[in-house]
């Protein structure tokens, strides 16, 4: 049996996904929200379907042994997994594909491709699993570079020493979540990161996206993990030192984590590990709205608890995920421990969430099972299911958007509010019916992180200009009244334009000089995050 292969124009691998009586149930369902009679499913893409334009350059003869431009790889490495990426695999719509993609086997590899990219004007784009959803893969349009070069960093896959005294492991970089996690389990030690995307991503990924993962409160980024940091610049190598803490002058590491390969190729990292957890206690909570919901997380927050998992759902969230009937909010909250019981801390938890009308919902015999089982199960499962679905939901031209942000406390309830306005408006106006609807995926002591999700019915052949219109419409109020652009989703493509007025101007400058000092030549996954200078 070959090796399997991922979708060039959708999630997963070729075959994985709902079967086609999961996609009609899925179609009458969306039909149904949507007040339409029937949703169509058109047939997805194969292979054969693509044709690109001939490469514009050719690998050095040192180089071509782990160099393709194989048809199937350039395809798969033209985007990453946002919904534009996706509308445009599925219609095979590949105007601008990499010109060769590259296999480095070692960071020798890894400088000797770069060198060439320098010397011959080449655009170098690091691509860890890919499931970039805000453009952060995608070869620049620029007609400054003669070709792009799409760096693969898949072969550097293996944890390569593990200190279990200090419970940290040096790890190369492309090592997807499953294998990394594979590796650390006979240690009895785990780095317990699991992005929606962990399946397909990779640790270097993560780092240079500044992902949030399973922590809902405290260890919320992959920041929290990394210890040092080595990175591969067209100006040579780059290593921090490797310590608990330093007050030292600004960090290194926080140059580069959330860079998104354009300041250099993160190759290593020494990451802080956990021991597996032993312990493990959960519940589910209703409450009567999201509003009451928002203040038991909050206290819960204030507390000092720090749950493992603090997931609030409106009530449309909870219904679609299967969690509720659409008539309450529910919290999935759940705690963790390698070293004690933690049903203690689940029961102050619970008392904060009756303060503010929560009823909760505990497993009797198996409170560690919680997660698994009931409202808190069905979440779970259906948050696994999310992106093998939207293949589904893309295949029927329904637009199918999230975006992420984080506010404080004090400004929550109104910034919900005309975030919630501003995207109904513009889903009614663009797509004449739709809902949205919000979850918390993090929270903090001093605020949340808000996650909504649009669906709606879109038109064949301008659903990419509807998602454009809807998209800028929730991006603007979300800039506009003090939010972040991205929480944990980072910047690409497709987040610049608000990118660009969230940061402060002071801080923009010192990052082209960053880039000009690093990346001379600008050849870095130009676009992303800030322009190369010319």
């Amino acid at each position: 049996m070959g090796e399997a292969r991922l979708k060039f124009w959708g999630w997963g691998y070729e075959g994985q996904g709902p079967n086609p009586e999961q996609q009609q149930r899925v179609a009458a369902r969306m039909a149904q929200r949507f007040g339409l009679s029937e949703l169509k499913i058109r047939p997805a893409p194969t292979i054969a379907d693509v044709k690109l334009r001939p490469p514009r350059v050719k690998p050095p003869a040192e180089l071509a042994s782990i160099c393709s431009q194989d048809v199937y790889d350039r395809a798969l490495h033209s985007y990453g997994k946002s919904f534009r990426d996706l509308v445009r695999a599925f219609r095979c719509e590949f105007p601008n594909p990499p010109d060769v993609i590259a296999y480095p086997r070692n960071e020798t590899d890894i400088i000797r491709v770069l060198e060439w990219c320098a010397r011959e004007n080449l655009a170098a784009i690091p691509f860890g699993g890919g499931s970039s959803v805000v453009g952060g893969v995608e070869p620049p349009r620029d007609s400054y570079y003669r070709g792009v070069v799409t760096i693969n960093l898949r072969n550097l896959d293996r944890v390569l020493e593990v200190d279990r005294t200090s419970r940290a492991a040096r790890i190369q970089a492309g090592v997807l979540g499953p294998k990394l996690e594979d590796q650390l389990r006979p240690h009895g030690l785990t780095l317990r990161h699991f992005p929606q995307s962990f399946e397909f991503s990779t640790l270097g990924g993560w780092i240079a996206t500044r992902s949030g993962g399973h922590f809902a409160t405290l260890y919320t980024h992959i920041d929290d993990f990394v210890e040092s940091l080595r990175v591969i610049c067209p100006t040579g190598i780059i290593e921090s030192r490797r310590l608990p803490g330093s007050g030292a002058g600004p960090s290194p590491d926080r140059l580069f984590i959330g860079s998104e390969g354009t300041l250099g190729i993160i190759t290593e990292a020494w990451m802080r590990l956990q021991d597996r957890p032993k312990f493990r206690a959960g519940a589910s909570v209703c409450f009567k709205d999201f509003m009451a919901g928002a203040k038991a997380v909050r206290a819960i927050s204030q507390a000092g608890l720090y749950p493992a998992n603090c997931r609030l759902l409106d009530p449309l969230e909870a219904q679609t995920a299967g969690a509720g009937d659409g008539s309450t909010a529910v919290l999935v909250l759940a705690f963790e421990s390698a070293d004690h019981p933690v049903d203690a801390w689940l029961a102050r938890a619970l008392e904060c969430c009756a303060d503010y009308g929560g009823v909760a919902e505990v497993p009797t015999e198996r409170k560690d099972q919680a997660t698994h089982e009931g409202r808190a199960g069905a979440w779970r499962q259906t948050f696994l299911n999310a992106p093998y679905v939207r293949d589904t939901l893309i295949a029927m031209s329904v637009i199918t958007e999230t975006f992420e942000t984080a506010i404080t406390w004090d400004r929550f309830e109104d910034f919900h509010r005309q975030v919630m306005e501003a995207t109904e408006q513009a889903v009614a106006r663009v797509c004449g019916a739709g809902t949205v609807s919000c979850r918390f995926t993090h929270v903090y002591p001093d605020g949340p992180a808000p996650y909504y999700t649009v669906l709606a019915p879109g038109k064949p052949g301008a659903e990419i200009e509807m998602w454009d219109e809807i998209k800028q419409a929730a991006s603007d109020t979300i800039i506009r009244l003090g939010g972040t652009i991205t929480h944990h989703h980072a910047v690409g493509r497709d987040h610049r334009p608000w990118y660009d007025k969230q940061r402060p101007e002071g801080f923009a400058r010192v990052l082209r000089a960053a880039k000009r000092e690093l990346d001379p030549k600008g050849i870095l996954n130009p676009g992303v995050l800030i322009d190369p200078e010319r």
